[in-house]
């Protein structure tokens, strides 16, 4: 039997209907608005990044609240219901599912031509988020959607979602720039998922010393390193959580002459550097581990499920205070949106569902 109290994310896919999408994009500009009116842009994007309160959103929105696509279509709403009011309120919205991912630092550009934001911190804070979490974070989860969001302050919050097709489920990462201080040491704000694994974390604080190793390690000459790796293929022991064929060290000899042609002053800068990805920075940290004795985390970040926790409990008991304070304040929003009064009435009755 399955435990109850607890909700799975299953990949769907397709897309919403055009008369549901119209009318959610309209529906998110309108609470919106009233977030940047009463509190300022900077509360939205603080909002945006609560998982409690996205997934609130998404539900008052009319999505599916047990479906992986509320996160792909709730950012998409977003964009498009801002879009034509963006320069007047001073928030932009880039990026998004697929090809529209990759178009985020052009769009960041953009902006920033006209508005005088900076542009090159913004555009870093895009690349490392998804950096991070694609080849620091080692969870099996492909990313497929980044939505960056910011203001004309230089604000910025990221939500961006990866797909697992093995077991068809998928995993959202929530960052709030404001609460980063060290963008590869416990940077989210949340990461959600139902499902939790053994996986190479190498932004928790328990890898400080494989991140500062990795990067010495990347300073050195190519030789060493595929000396080093191709020794690791003897001395990985079968019970270890990345497979020795995993391990490819005359592949690796290419991106580690980057590396030291580099000279990554930290492990940062190291996971900066184009070209360094997943296996580049699992075999660094294996090397790290087994021949230098300093063990990465294997402590999967996700903290949150999307469902925000079960009654029973489990992953984690349901923080309840958070969770109505982000309905009720969401309540306040509808009833002051200037939208239809039909739309407001369901949008209404649909969040009053779950202050029951």
């Amino acid at each position: 039997m399955r435990r109850s109290g607890i909700i799975q994310m299953p990949l769907h896919y397709g897309k919403a209907p055009a008369w549901l999408f119209k009318r959610m994009a309209n529906l998110a500009r309108e609470i919106s608005l009233v977030v940047i009116s009463e509190y300022g842009s900077g509360e939205l994007l603080c909002r945006l990044a609560n998982p409690f309160w996205f997934q609130a959103l998404g539900c008052v929105l009319g999505f599916d609240w047990h479906s992986s696509g509320l996160t792909t279509t709730v950012c998409g709403a977003i964009k498009e219901g801002l879009k034509p009011i963006s320069e007047e309120i001073g928030l932009f919205v880039a990026g998004g599912k697929g090809k529209a991912s990759r178009k985020t630092p052009s769009e960041i550009e953009k902006v920033s031509e006209k508005f005088g934001t900076d542009s090159k911190k913004l555009v870093y804070a895009s690349r490392m988020s998804a950096k991070v979490d694609s080849s620091a974070i080692q969870d099996g989860y492909q990313l497929y959607h980044h939505t960056f969001i910011f203001n004309k302050h230089n604000q910025w919050a990221v939500i961006q979602q990866g797909m697992n097709v093995n077991n068809r489920f998928a995993r959202r990462y929530h960052w709030i720039g404001n609460q980063v201080s060290d963008f590869v040491c416990e940077p989210h704000s949340a990461i959600c998922c139902d499902l939790t694994q053994p996986t190479l974390n190498m932004v928790a604080k328990e890898s400080q010393s494989n991140r500062a190793i990795s990067a010495e390690l990347a300073r050195e000459k190519p030789d060493k390193l595929v000396r080093e790796a191709k020794n690791l293929i003897e001395k990985l022991p079968a019970h270890h959580q990345v497979e020795i064929k995993e391990i490819n060290p005359e592949r690796l000899k290419t991106i580690f002459l980057k590396t030291y042609e580099r000279q990554p002053e930290n492990f940062e800068a190291l996971l900066g550097i184009p070209g360094v990805g997943a296996k580049t920075i699992r075999a660094l940290s294996l090397i790290s581990e087994l021949v230098y004795g300093a063990a990465p985390s294997w402590r999967d970040p996700a903290r949150y499920s999307f469902a925000h926790g079960g009654k029973d409990g489990y992953p984690y008991p349901v923080n309840r205070q958070v969770y109505d304070s982000s309905i009720e304040h969401l309540h306040r929003c509808l009833k002051q949106a200037k939208i239809g009064n039909l739309d407001k009435l369901k949008a209404l009755k649909r969040l009053e569902k779950f202050l029951k």
